[in-house]
């Protein structure tokens, strides 16, 4: 059986931080996907899911420092989970997406 964990995600990016480790830099950024559908009456509802994604530059990626909040991009890559304890003591998971690509998408500005 083959096991698959592959995520793509097409959205707008929110809070953005770049690092430089080991002389490699490091996005770590959220993006904001929308699922739209209508409820019971007919009204439109828009329903927003913030989700942690982290890129590491490389050949296959565009320029990660300019990466900015609003920016419309595209992911491909896997999640992963990571197991943490809290203050409280209580064990608790981080979500992330770690981008195997990041496109930039042209065309549109942050403000659409």
């Amino acid at each position: 059986m083959e096991h698959i964990n592959r995520i793509e995600l097409q959205g707008r990016v929110g809070t953005v931080r770049t690092n430089t480790f080991n002389g490699t830099l490091v996005a770590n950024f959220s993006l904001a996907t929308d699922f739209l559908y209508k409820n019971r009456d007919g009204s439109g509802v828009s329903e927003t899911t913030w989700h942690n994604v982290v890129a590491w530059s490389n050949r296959e990626m565009p320029d990660l420092s300019q990466i900015s909040v609003g920016m419309p991009v595209h992911v491909t890559g896997r999640m992963r989970a990571t197991k943490y304890t809290a203050a409280d003591g209580a064990e608790k998971y981080y979500y992330e997406v770690v981008a195997s690509k990041v496109r930039f998408i042209a065309g549109e500005s942050a403000a659409e």
